[in-house]
């Protein structure tokens, strides 16, 4: 078995019990598998949660517990084990206080390998895994039941190492330049133009947007939008002023920048930042990338978790 560093915190008080396990996946499968984080929390009441857009694939293989995930205008999605891809909207997700599971993200092009589907079809949406195809034909929900039978965090993750380096092999190959254009956006945080992304991997700018569509999801410049606004809440967490952070990810000003992150979280960034300071429920930090401010934690219903579902405008503050 290959030694692996598993990163593990854990907490008990009076609300609960939780604990998060963290560790990076083997070599072979980076930069494709970004990271692996294992989750069992045992509250004694429902949490709620409002996640933003980030760069990457999220698949949680649930063991425990539904999560019910609602977007705007979609209809509200309950499902133990979830698919999500690349999103410029946010999402409000909640637990009634149990749920356990291995959470991995991906980068766009490595799910169109893995899952074979073109990633245009998976956009602003939330899917049961088992609705997707893989090289290797079983269901999702079987690599689940195998995860949580085995005793520990590491046992898990490297089962989704070998796992996943058999959808990898079987998988359906992707463009190298696609991944080369993904790599140059994240490395510049969305910064680079569209034509002079087009033009460092060689590609017309109509190729690119054809390619970014079937496997990333996102075309260029809503992808770009995206890391752009990841960026800009990364400065923000880490006290960069508003008009600071506009300059420095490349908005037009700090307009610019507040309507772009209202459109994407649901709140400007300084009602985003205020909540992210405010007291709230003992829960653990769950932002989905590590060191990156990407969740807000919210009240938690008046109403019973199995209750009707409330809009999602009425929700989207937190704090």
């Amino acid at each position: 078995m290959t030694a692996r560093a598993v990163h593990v915190r854990s907490g008990q008080g009076a609300g609960g019990s939780w604990e998060l396990a963290y560790a990076s996946p083997h070599p072979r499968l980076r930069p494709g598998v970004i990271s692996y984080r294992g989750i069992r929390l045992a509250m004694d009441r429902p949490r709620r949660r409002l996640e933003t857009p980030i760069g990457a694939s999220t698949l949680l293989l649930g063991f425990e517990g539904p999560v019910r995930i609602s977007r705007a205008g979609q209809a509200t999605d309950t499902l133990v084990s979830v698919y999500c891809g690349p999103t410029t909207t946010p999402a409000v997700g909640e637990h009634g206080g149990r749920v356990s599971g291995v959470e991995v993200l991906l980068t766009p092009w490595a799910a169109f390998t893995l899952f074979g589907t073109p990633q245009h079809e998976l956009v602003n949406r939330t899917v049961d895994p088992d609705t997707l195809p893989h090289a290797l034909g079983s269901p999702l929900g079987e690599l689940s039941a195998a995860l949580a039978a085995l005793p520990g965090w590491a046992e898990r993750f490297e089962l989704l190492d070998d796992v996943f380096s058999q959808w990898w092999k079987a998988g359906t190959p992707g463009s190298e330049r696609v991944a080369r254009a993904w790599s140059v956006l994240v490395r510049t945080g969305g910064a680079i133009p569209v034509p002079r992304l087009a033009e460092e991997v060689g590609w017309s700018v109509r190729q690119l947007e054809n390619r970014f569509r079937e496997q990333i999801g996102l075309g260029p410049k809503a992808a770009a939008r995206v890391l752009r606004l990841q960026r800009a809440r990364r400065l923000l967490a880490r006290g960069q002023t508003a008009a600071e952070t506009a300059a420095l990810c490349g908005f037009y000003d700090q307009a610019h920048l507040s309507g772009e992150f209202k459109a994407m979280t649901g709140c400007t960034p300084k009602e985003f930042s205020q909540a992210r300071q405010a007291p709230g429920p003992v829960s653990p930090a769950a932002d989905r990338l590590s060191g990156e401010a990407t969740s807000l934690v919210l009240p938690a219903r008046p109403a019973d978790w199995s209750g009707p579902d409330a809009h999602f405008s009425k929700t989207r503050r937190a704090g």
